[in-house]
């Protein structure tokens, strides 16, 4: 940012392991951050989480200059003043909206309203606020200060002015934005949930081991950290989320949650935030 292109104001909602990461890139990058979180325990930790991850961010090379502000809040009124807010809740349709609703009802015609939503369709969820020109998908993936691109969706009835807002936000935050149209999963996780989800019954079977399919995938055919890696870093609760979301919304049998990430979720094995999914983690990295 220069003297003439002030850092835009961010105000992210949910203080999940998205909204962390997030409002970590965010703030790496010097642009001022309004957390909004509403569960106290979760609020209440949320400082050192990020703290974890800029220093983490720091030593796997990510450059760092000043930081931007963080300011972190219960409420839902402290996002009115901001250029852009990114809704980071649950992967719910009816949490999302209600979500969504209230920063449109709190915010002007020029801030810009995105989700960040693996799955959900975006019209569907414009559909549900008063101005749904102000609405526009980003899906950033986790890590976010280690992946510089994003997913941009436009739904049917995104505005150009939401379109070039999120232009300027991503390039405050040095990330390149590939456009794509709305439907269910997108791009990304219509390819990868649906793949995990196969690799995870791989597993089930006792055709091969996590570590062995995650080496295959690695080895021959160059996927970076392997499926179930990915799976454990996205978080299983979140990731079976997504594949009801997509199952539901194109009938699609390869998208429904297999027994073992069902299983997995239900034992509160949720990946690397839980500290086991298909591995188990250590301050250290996985085992």
């Amino acid at each position: 940012m220069t003297e003439q292109q002030p850092a835009p104001r961010l105000a992210v909602l949910g203080a999940g392991v998205m909204g962390v990461s997030i409002t970590t890139l965010a703030l790496a990058r010097g642009v001022p951050v309004a957390l909004v979180e509403t569960d106290p325990a979760r609020r209440a930790g949320v400082r050192s989480r990020i703290e974890h991850e800029l220093r983490t961010a720091q030593l796997m090379g990510v450059p760092r200059g000043p930081l931007g502000e963080l300011a972190v809040t219960s409420t839902a009124a402290d996002c009115k003043d901001s250029d852009a807010v990114i809704e980071a809740v649950t992967e719910d349709a009816e949490v999302k909206a209600e979500a969504l609703a209230e920063i449109d009802r709190l915010t002007g015609p020029d801030t810009v309203l995105i989700t960040n939503t693996s799955s959900i369709p975006v019209d569907e969820l414009a559909g549900r606020i008063g101005h749904p020109e102000k609405l526009i998908g980003v899906h950033f993936m986790n890590p976010t200060y280690l992946i510089g691109t994003v997913e941009v969706i436009r739904g049917p009835r995104t505005g150009q002015s939401a379109l070039d807002g999120v232009d300027r936000l991503l390039g405050a935050l040095g990330r390149k934005g590939v456009r794509v149209a709305d439907g269910p999963g997108f791009v990304t996780s219509r390819l990868l949930h649906r793949m995990i989800n196969d690799a995870a019954r791989i597993v089930e079977s006792g055709q091969a081991t996590a570590e062995d399919v995650d080496t295959l995938m690695q080895d021959c055919l160059g996927h970076r950290t392997g499926p179930l890696r990915t799976a454990d870093l996205i978080g299983l609760d979140n990731l079976v989320d997504s594949l009801r979301v997509l199952h539901r919304r194109t009938g699609d049998e390869g998208c429904r949650p297999c027994e073992l990430l069902l299983r997995k979720v239900r034992d509160g094995e949720h990946g690397r935030k839980s500290g086991r999914g298909f591995y188990t983690y250590t301050a250290g990295g996985w085992t």
